[in-house]
């Protein structure tokens, strides 16, 4: 950079670097997620894909794929995700619609993901941050009107909820549920009228439970939450052996490698239970550092959103921080059975190349961002 671009930078009180907590505490969490994926996993995975380090190989490509993509778009100007947020909800909403088409992969029931046999893509966590840039560009253009629920709050919610009905058609309502709760996070944050947070809330807990009332095997896993021991050899199993393997940590844990539960107790355990096997093996001290490291991201999220000059980019970084946020929230409160299951991963750590790129990804969005905020 010359010498007399830097000098008018720091003359205007602006940063010339990315925000390194972000970057060194999403790096942390990748670090962990990798040792934890293989650690979970190593077991099944040698005895359905006859090699223990399957997952492990494919998690390290995965994390250099989400590395090189957050450090190229950490330097992508931000303008360049405003300009471009139609196309990026056109592309998402096609693959979207390709998921439900023949072309989609089936597996347990549903319809999520896109590819050929190792390489597929999940077309839902797209669209999670895709609704973030077209709702931030959408809240900017409207903002002057964000208290009125016809010219402000209900515009703003037309993609998100087209997103959420293809996404909830896969099935796959937990992913579906987050980018409506992120959405309202998002138009929340912006100035939204109070008396219209009661009616939002009101009838979102009422879709929620006319889906899960017309859905058998939601309502399966609601009725096993309230006592998972009722069933414990069906809607229940998974949510017991969760329990096992936290109870089993103790403080301190077994130690790293040594859950019992991941012996084939806990089905796919690097997945959407991984939080339990970290609580197995490294107790709650471990859990709380990963609980902490996520609220130090989130904290800093919302520490630039405060700090940015315009209302795209603040948008932008309260919706990346509140996914994230509360995408770990729902997965911590499932495996401590706080919440019925719902299949959402831990960002980071669980295993899934799609989720790691994308939630790396953003990242990158909210360091070239924090380059554009107020020292002081």
């Amino acid at each position: 950079m010359p010498k007399e671009v830097l000098k008018k930078q720091i003359d205007k009180g602006m940063k010339t670097e990315f925000d390194s907590v972000v970057f060194y505490t999403t790096m942390l969490l990748v670090f962990i997620g990798i040792i934890m994926v293989f650690s979970a996993s190593f077991v099944q995975s040698s005895f359905k894909h006859h090699d223990a380090y399957y997952f492990l190989k494919r998690n390290i490509i995965y994390a250099i794929l989400g590395f090189i993509c957050m450090m190229t778009i950490s330097n992508i100007d931000y303008r360049f995700w405003k300009k471009n947020a139609k196309p990026i909800g056109i592309i998402s909403v096609i693959l979207l619609l390709l998921v439900l088409t023949p072309l989609g992969i089936k597996a347990n029931g549903a319809r999520r993901w896109l590819g050929v046999g190792a390489f597929t893509i999940q077309p839902a966590e797209i669209a999670k941050f895709a609704a973030i840039i077209i709702t931030a560009k959408l809240i900017e253009k409207k903002y002057d009107n964000i208290k009125s629920l016809t010219k402000g709050v209900l515009p703003l919610i037309v993609i998100p909820g087209l997103f959420f009905a293809l996404i909830m058609l896969q099935p796959n309502m937990s992913t579906a549920g987050t980018i409506i709760l992120v959405t309202f996070v998002m138009i929340f944050v912006a100035g939204m009228d109070m008396k219209f947070v009661a009616a939002m809330f009101g009838s979102g807990v009422a879709l929620f439970l006319a889906l899960a009332l017309t859905s058998e095997y939601r309502l399966k896993r609601i009725l096993s939450f309230l006592d998972p021991f009722q069933d414990p050899l069906g809607s229940g199993y998974q949510v017991i052996q969760g329990l096992y393997a936290l109870g089993s940590g103790g403080l301190f844990g077994m130690g790293l490698g040594k859950s019992q539960q991941k012996w084939f107790y806990i089905p796919e355990p690097q997945n959407d239970f991984i939080f339990a096997i970290i609580g197995e093996e490294l107790g709650l001290v471990g859990c709380a550092v990963v609980i902490m490291l996520f609220v130090i991201l989130v904290y800093r999220c919302i520490r630039i959103a405060l700090r940015c000059s315009n209302i795209f980019t603040c948008m932008v970084v309260i919706g990346i921080g509140a996914q994230i946020g509360i995408q770990a929230a729902l997965n911590i409160a499932v495996a401590t059975s706080s919440m019925p299951v719902t299949g959402v991963a831990l960002p980071f750590i669980s295993y899934g190349g799609t989720s790691l790129i994308i939630f790396m990804s953003a990242v990158g969005i909210v360091l070239n961002i924090s380059k554009h905020v107020k020292i002081n």
